[in-house]
This record gives structure tokens, sequence and C-alpha cells, in this order.
């Protein structure tokens, strides 16, 4: 090779090389952990993670080329437990998670690896960040109950059915929103002259044996509030709001879209799509604390006509008018 052409081939070489160091680092393996409260093949579960993973594809994080993916799908306390410790022990860039529960254990497992939540009632009482404003520590993310709208539930069960005078409600007492959303039910009832009942427990045997002594009586409707318990067992509870009659507000559209009557709540998908975008800038170097927590904007209500008409209910003009999803 002659002497010029070999110092142009050295210069274009070295030239070359910072683009390809920056291609390199920007193509280089990122790891995320993903917890989910669910049984893997759970329907709401997979389309929760389906929509997270189509949202960070959107911003350019592909598994296998930049991106790997750790997935741990538990339902009891225990498993949840071991869970969050082996994803906070693989040392990930960022941990995602749904619900209050896990977040807890999580939270418990870290205060350095970054976490991005969803589906978390309250996580300033939760004690997950300082404030919404300005989370503080190694969490942030997306809460998706405002108490007051126990007041919407109520106003929804005596539209439909005006006789309501006793409301169970189904909660979890083991989780503090759960607790706090009750509260707000029972407040907001005095102004219906309505007696709400607490129902539910720790545990699928519970709901159904408070749910079935429960409807010895009359007048009655009830409210699923927003758990991660009530959420596995949402078949559980559809089918026992079918057979006794009961006349049923739930959290989510997932509720209704598998037979139950009708919900009113936060779109649960959107959110983990938009917990993908925090993720996203997690990854190109942004911290939880200066991310602040976002709310639900939009509450959508859904009513399934079928399961109206097999509960002998004839929903008024005046609900059916509102409802953003009508389920035939």
């Amino acid at each position: 090779m002659k002497r010029r052409e070999f110092i142009t081939f050295l210069g274009g070489t070295m030239a070359a090389v910072p683009l390809a160091a920056r291609a390199q680092q920007a193509e280089r393996m990122r790891r995320i952990g993903v917890l989910m409260p669910f049984a893997k093949d759970d329907a709401e579960g997979q389309a929760r993670v389906t929509a997270f993973i189509q949202e960070l594809r959107r911003l350019g994080w592909t598994e296998g080329r930049n991106l790997q993916i750790e997935y741990r799908w538990e339902t009891s306390d225990p498993e949840l437990r071991k869970a969050a410790t082996e994803l906070v022990a693989l040392s990930p860039d960022v941990i995602f998670v749904t619900t209050t529960p896990p977040t807890a254990l999580l939270q418990q497992a870290t205060q350095t690896v970054p976490i991005v939540f969803a589906q978390v009632a309250d996580p300033v009482s939760a004690g997950f960040v300082d404030s919404l404003a300005k989370p503080g520590g190694n969490l942030t993310g997306f809460t998706n109950v405002e108490y007051d709208v126990g007041t919407k539930w109520l106003e929804l069960l005596r539209e439909i059915v005006p006789s309501t005078t006793h409301v169970g409600v189904i909660r979890d007492p083991s989780v503090t929103a759960s607790i706090a959303q009750f509260a707000a039910i029972q407040s907001a009832a005095r102004n219906f002259g309505i007696e709400v009942i607490p129902l539910g427990g720790r545990n699928a045997k519970d709901i159904e044996h408070s749910v079935t002594e429960f409807a010895r009586g009359s007048n009655l409707g009830l409210i699923s509030v927003a758990t991660p318990l009530n959420l596995i067992n949402r078949g559980l509870i559809i089918s026992l709001a079918a057979r006794l009659r009961l006349p049923t507000i739930y959290p989510f559209r997932r509720f209704v879209a598998d037979g139950g009557l009708i919900s009113y709540g936060p779109d649960p998908i959107e959110l983990h799509r938009l917990a993908a975008g925090y993720v996203d800038r997690i990854l190109k170097g942004e911290k939880p604390a200066d991310l602040p927590v976002q709310a639900s904007t939009k509450f959508d209500l859904v009513i399934n006509l079928k399961t109206a008409k097999a509960l002998g209910l004839t929903v008024p003009n005046s609900v059916l008018s509102r409802a953003d999803e009508l389920i035939e």
C-alpha cells in the first residue's frame, strides 16, 4: 500500500472509532425486572405487560437487542417476597411493578435500585414517596385511585337499583389503601342513607363466605374495590354476584368484560403504557426522585347489558348515555 493511501486509510479508520464506540454504547444491553402479582396465564396480567412492552418498543427498546427483561409472576405473599428479593439481587437498571403489595415488598428489598410502579392507590400514605410532586427516593410511578370515587360507585348503584339500602364492600383489610377506600365509601354512604358492610378478607374463602352471608339480606348491592386480591379472584366475585343476584360495581373494565355488571374507574392498561415512559427516562439517566407521581385523569364507565338483563335490571337512559362502553 502506498504511503498516501495508508495515511488516508488510517485517518478514516481513526475517524470511525468514535462513531463505532458511540453506536456500541447506544446499543449496550440494559436489564429491567418486572414483578406481576398475577398467575402467568392471567388475561389481565398479560394485557398489562403487553401494553408496557409495546410502549417500550415504541420508545426504542427491544428485547435481545438493547434490553433484557427478567419476569416474575406470583400471587401469594411468600412467593412475591421471594420474587422481589430475586429481582433486586440481579442488580437491574430499573424494576417495574404493579399494585401496592408487591411494591411494598420491593421497597423493603432495596433503597437503591430504581422502581417504577403502576396501580398504586396511595403511594404517600403507603410510604413509597415523600410527596406526589417530589418522590424523593428510589420509587415513582402512577397512582390509580382517588378515594372520592366511592361516592360515584354509590351513586351508580342507586341509579340502577333505587331501592338499595345495604351495600357490601369487598376489600382486603391487609392493604392500607383498601382500608382507606372502605372508609371513604362509608363516609359517603351517610348522604345516601345506605348502610355499608365490610366483606371479603385475605383469601378467596373469606370472600365467598362473607358475600354468601351478606346475600341473606334484602335491598342489597355490592362494591368490589381496587385490590390485587379482588382482581385475582374476579371470576369468583362475578360468579357469586350472578348466582346471588347482587348488583355489583367494579373498579376496572376487566371485571365487566368477564361478566360483571358495571365498572367505573381508570384504565389500568393506559397506566402501564405510561409507566414504560418512566422506565425509558430512567434508563436514559433520570432519577425516580425527580419524576413526579402521576394520577389517572380519565375514568371510564363500562356496562354489561347482558348481565343487567340476567339480573332483571333495566339500566336507566341517564346511565346508558354516560357510558364509555356498552358490552352486549
